[in-house]
């Protein structure tokens, strides 16, 4: 059965690219809700849908409208927050609202709701083309030499970013630097997942990695293991069923949290009792 599955190639580009943009979510995600801005993806998510219905309407690729239009959302938040000094999740929720009714408005102006339009919402992930894998490797490669530069400063930033402003770290640079990467990732995630379930791939592995890491290297490996072990046995259940890969992945993600959380409660426990020997 796995080497019928493997044998597709539609599943062979499907796998890979849910591969790359899992591992970039994962990497981008212990960063935003570290930061508390892990909500920005479900914003961004929803402006995807503005850059979906441009893309039926005009008769070109969903993907390629939707990077600048979210990139443009993205750089609105940040505009948003340091202009009219108002928190991020209120910047998010602003742009968010608005992405989403445009994208309605636009969806009506194209005809409608239709089974294109069905599979950006809800996930795709067989349908990826060699184009779109290609941009995800070079979105995850983009990221990763990021990271190689700047992984001392983002770390520090992450947790205080007072103390990081006093050792000359710019973090309004680095906050803008996440966020452009997590709008790209945003566009190349809903084939995977959907738009609508975009910001559970970024939110639920990290989060469940820093229940059972000790180390911050460990987060950030045990949040990338997690989100690829979701896309793979998500894909292929949803081939073995015939159920939706999307929301299957998600699902299976939040399993994991789900036994991460029992794990954190019965360590802690032993810890306790550990204590208690001690004394």
């Amino acid at each position: 059965m796995i080497g019928e599955f493997l044998s597709y190639g539609f599943v062979q580009r499907g796998l890979l690219a849910g591969s790359l943009v899992a591992v970039v979510c994962a990497l981008l995600g212990v960063f935003l809700v570290l930061k508390r801005l892990s909500l920005i993806g479900d914003g961004l998510s929803h402006v995807c849908l503005t850059g979906v219905a441009l893309g039926l309407l005009t008769q070109t690729s969903p993907v390629y409208m939707s990077i600048p239009v979210v990139l443009a959302a993205s750089l609105g938040v940040l505009k948003i927050m340091e202009k009219v000094k108002i928190y991020g999740d209120a910047a998010i929720g602003i742009v968010s609202a608005a992405g989403l009714a445009l994208g309605i408005l636009i969806t009506a102006l194209a005809g409608g709701f239709n089974a294109d339009l069905f599979g950006f919402l809800f996930g795709s992930i067989l349908t990826v083309d060699k184009t779109e894998v290609f941009l995800c490797a070079a979105l995850l490669c983009a990221l990763l030499l990021f990271l190689l530069f700047f992984y001392r400063d983002l770390v520090a930033a992450s947790f205080d970013e007072a103390f990081a402003c006093t050792r000359g770290i710019s973090v309004k640079r680095l906050n803008a630097a996440l966020i452009v990467f997590t709008s790209v990732a945003v566009v190349l995630a809903f084939k995977v997942v959907g738009i609508f379930l975009i910001s559970a791939l970024i939110i639920l592995p990290p989060v469940s990695a820093l229940l059972l890491s000790r180390t911050f290297k460990q987060v950030l490996w045990l949040s990338c293991g997690l989100a690829l072990a979701s896309v793979w046995s998500g894909v292929y259940l949803s081939f073995v069923f015939n159920i939706p890969s999307g929301a299957t992945i998600i699902l299976i993600n939040l399993l994991f949290l789900a036994g991460a959380f029992v794990c954190s409660r019965l360590g802690r426990g032993y810890t306790k009792k550990g204590k208690k020997y001690a004394d």
